[in-house]
């Protein structure tokens, strides 16, 4: 037999666990959107300033030639991650392209403006390594796919 109480506390957890579930899905696509918004920004203003920064990658040693596929790896990659498709591929790759980019660009560890940069990337890498292993959530393409 199942005691007012009981009933009480069961509709309340069963509100509690819906609620949870909503705000977890909300937390999702907003962790995704933060950690795209750098990408897109980044890659965005790379056409903006596009010899200037070309010139900068081969001052470093990179050829200025790869520039099209960072600016496309950084705006169609955040495009991705926004919408969650191919999120686990594409948060891996952005991942990556984060710990070489601190790698060459930001090993000059007297400058403490490099070294905060150099270890921004590698959070953001960290970040983009829990959607490898977790995936976009179910407000994604990704989770529309599943069902």
């Amino acid at each position: 037999m199942t005691t007012a109480m009981e009933t009480s506390n069961h509709s309340s957890n069963a509100s509690t666990g819906a609620r949870d579930s909503t705000l977890a899905k909300g937390a999702e696509l907003a962790s995704r959107v933060l950690l795209a918004a750098l990408f897109l920004l980044s890659g965005v203003g790379k056409l903006g300033a596009y010899s200037a920064t070309a010139a900068y990658m081969a001052s470093t040693g990179v050829p200025g030639a790869l520039l099209p596929i960072v600016i496309g790896l950084e705006i169609g990659g955040a495009i991705a991650i926004i919408v969650g498709w191919r999120t686990r591929i594409v948060a891996f790759l952005l991942a990556g392209f984060a710990i070489v980019s601190a790698l060459i660009f930001h090993t000059h560890f007297a400058d403490q403006i490099q070294m905060i940069m150099f270890w921004k990337n590698v959070s953001i890498a960290g970040g983009l390594l829990l959607l490898v292993i977790y995936g976009a959530g179910p407000l994604s393409v990704d989770g529309r796919s599943k069902k």
